[in-house]
Protein backbone atom coordinates (compact mmCIF):
# COMPACT_ATOMS: atom_id res chain seq x y z
CA UNK A 1 0.00 0.00 0.00
CA UNK A 2 2.82 2.55 1.17
CA UNK A 3 4.44 1.85 -2.48
CA UNK A 4 1.20 2.77 -4.40
CA UNK A 5 0.92 5.93 -2.36
CA UNK A 6 4.27 7.04 -2.93
CA UNK A 7 4.04 6.16 -6.64
CA UNK A 8 1.33 8.54 -7.02
CA UNK A 9 3.04 11.08 -4.87
CA UNK A 10 5.32 10.93 -7.33
CA UNK A 11 3.16 11.10 -10.27
CA UNK A 12 1.43 14.04 -9.16
CA UNK A 13 5.20 15.73 -8.33
CA UNK A 14 5.88 15.17 -11.93
CA UNK A 15 2.78 16.30 -13.50
CA UNK A 16 2.55 19.41 -11.60
CA UNK A 17 6.32 20.20 -12.49
CA UNK A 18 5.37 20.42 -15.78
CA UNK A 19 3.19 21.91 -18.42
CA UNK A 20 -0.82 21.92 -17.40
CA UNK A 21 -1.40 19.27 -20.67
CA UNK A 22 0.26 16.58 -18.74
CA UNK A 23 -1.54 17.77 -15.68
CA UNK A 24 -4.68 17.18 -17.40
CA UNK A 25 -4.04 13.80 -18.82
CA UNK A 26 -2.68 12.56 -14.97
CA UNK A 27 -6.23 14.15 -13.39
CA UNK A 28 -7.90 12.03 -16.87
CA UNK A 29 -5.96 8.72 -15.60
CA UNK A 30 -6.61 9.46 -11.77
CA UNK A 31 -10.78 9.68 -12.48
CA UNK A 32 -10.15 6.61 -14.49
CA UNK A 33 -8.83 4.91 -11.36
CA UNK A 34 -11.23 6.52 -9.39
CA UNK A 35 -14.20 5.78 -11.45
CA UNK A 36 -13.60 2.46 -11.58
CA UNK A 37 -12.41 1.69 -7.51
CA UNK A 38 -15.78 3.92 -7.01
CA UNK A 39 -18.01 1.31 -9.48
CA UNK A 40 -16.34 -2.04 -8.05
CA UNK A 41 -16.96 -0.86 -4.73
CA UNK A 42 -20.90 -0.06 -5.41
CA UNK A 43 -21.22 -3.20 -7.08
CA UNK A 44 -19.66 -5.25 -4.14
CA UNK A 45 -21.26 -3.13 -1.61
CA UNK A 46 -24.91 -3.66 -3.99
CA UNK A 47 -23.93 -7.29 -4.22
CA UNK A 48 -23.70 -7.90 -0.39
CA UNK A 49 -26.61 -6.29 0.45
CA UNK A 50 -29.11 -7.86 -2.24
CA UNK A 51 -27.52 -11.01 -0.55
CA UNK A 52 -28.86 -9.95 2.44
CA UNK A 53 -31.86 -8.89 1.26
CA UNK A 54 -32.62 -12.34 -0.62
CA UNK A 55 -31.62 -14.08 2.69
CA UNK A 56 -34.00 -12.30 5.27
CA UNK A 57 -36.94 -13.15 2.60
CA UNK A 58 -36.00 -16.37 2.60
CA UNK A 59 -35.70 -16.57 6.37
CA UNK A 60 -38.99 -14.60 6.70
CA UNK A 61 -41.06 -17.06 4.22
CA UNK A 62 -39.74 -20.31 5.93
CA UNK A 63 -41.13 -18.85 9.30
CA UNK A 64 -44.29 -17.55 8.18
CA UNK A 65 -45.40 -19.28 4.56
CA UNK A 66 -48.67 -17.02 4.82
CA UNK A 67 -46.64 -13.41 5.17
CA UNK A 68 -44.55 -14.49 1.50
CA UNK A 69 -46.30 -12.34 -1.02
CA UNK A 70 -45.80 -8.96 1.27
CA UNK A 71 -42.26 -10.50 2.09
CA UNK A 72 -41.37 -10.84 -1.73
CA UNK A 73 -43.05 -7.24 -2.61
CA UNK A 74 -40.70 -5.75 0.03
CA UNK A 75 -37.70 -7.04 -1.04
CA UNK A 76 -38.56 -6.02 -4.63
CA UNK A 77 -38.67 -2.48 -3.17
CA UNK A 78 -35.79 -2.94 -1.20
CA UNK A 79 -33.20 -4.38 -3.68
CA UNK A 80 -34.74 -1.71 -6.59
CA UNK A 81 -33.58 0.82 -3.83
CA UNK A 82 -30.00 -1.03 -3.82
CA UNK A 83 -29.86 -1.02 -6.76
CA UNK A 84 -30.54 2.69 -7.59
CA UNK A 85 -27.28 3.39 -5.65
CA UNK A 86 -25.36 1.63 -7.71
CA UNK A 87 -26.57 3.41 -10.84
CA UNK A 88 -25.75 6.77 -9.05
CA UNK A 89 -22.37 5.58 -8.63
CA UNK A 90 -22.05 4.70 -12.18
CA UNK A 91 -23.33 8.20 -13.10
CA UNK A 92 -21.06 9.83 -10.86
CA UNK A 93 -17.99 8.11 -12.12
CA UNK A 94 -19.78 9.00 -16.10
CA UNK A 95 -19.70 12.30 -15.44
CA UNK A 96 -15.93 11.70 -14.19
CA UNK A 97 -15.13 10.26 -17.32
CA UNK A 98 -16.85 12.67 -19.81
CA UNK A 99 -18.06 15.96 -17.90
CA UNK A 100 -14.98 16.48 -15.47
CA UNK A 101 -15.30 19.53 -14.33
CA UNK A 102 -11.98 19.97 -12.98
CA UNK A 103 -10.38 19.80 -16.52
CA UNK A 104 -9.87 23.37 -17.66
Amino acid sequence: MKKIVLLMLALAATAFANDGDVANQMLKAYSMIAAGVGLGLAALGGAIGMGHTAAATIAGTARNPGLGGKLMTTMFIALAMIEAQVIYTLVIALIALYANPFLG
